[in-house]
Order: structure tokens, then C-alpha cells, then sequence
């Protein structure tokens, strides 16, 4: 699940598609701030981030955080099982 700016978008497919909607072709993401911490017996991995987001052709740049949970595979690598995205409008 995707919690996008508050829209609750769920499965695979509709989370790919809110992405590729989006009103831009360009970002760049600057991290200022990374947490984690490990998340249940399974093995999970809770991780928070915040920084700024560039648009191109844009002038100002736009502050997030972010928050996901990662869960463990069978084969070793990690699945994002739970996203939440915000933009800092201050």
C-alpha cells in the first residue's frame, strides 16, 4: 500500500501507475535525514527519510519525508510492503 499526500493506493499495478502519472518527468532527491529500525520477528526493516525534491525547471526545491516498511524474501531481498510519501509545505 502507497499512502500518496493522503490518497490510499493499493496493489502493485495501481501503485505503478500513481507513479508513472505524475506530473513530471524529472526529480532529483536529496536526503537529509535517514532512520531505521528493525521491524518484527520476520526480519522487517521500518525506514525514514526527509530531504528536498528538485523539479526541472523549477527554482525552489521541495521538502518530503518519507517512511516505508521493508519486508524480507525468501531469496534474501527486501519488498516495499508499506509506503507513506508527504511533501513538507511550510
Amino acid at each position: 500500500m502507497l499512502t500518496f499526500e493522503g490518497q490510499k493506493i493499493q496493489g502493485s499495478q495501481n501503485i505503478v501507475n500513481k507513479l508513472t502519472s505524475l506530473p513530471f518527468d524529472q526529480c532529483k532527491h536529496t536526503i537529509t535525514t535517514v532512520d531505521c529500525q528493525p521491524s518484527g520477528p520476520s526480519g522487517g526493516m521500518l525506514v525514514f527519510v526527509s530531504g528536498n525534491l528538485q523539479l526541472a525547471g523549477e527554482q525552489h526545491a521541495l521538502k518530503f519525508s518519507q517512511m516505508f516498511h521493508l519486508m524480507p524474501t525468501p531469496q534474501g531481498s527486501f519488498y516495499v510492503y508499506n509506503d507513506i510519501f508527504r511533501l513538507n509545505y511550510a
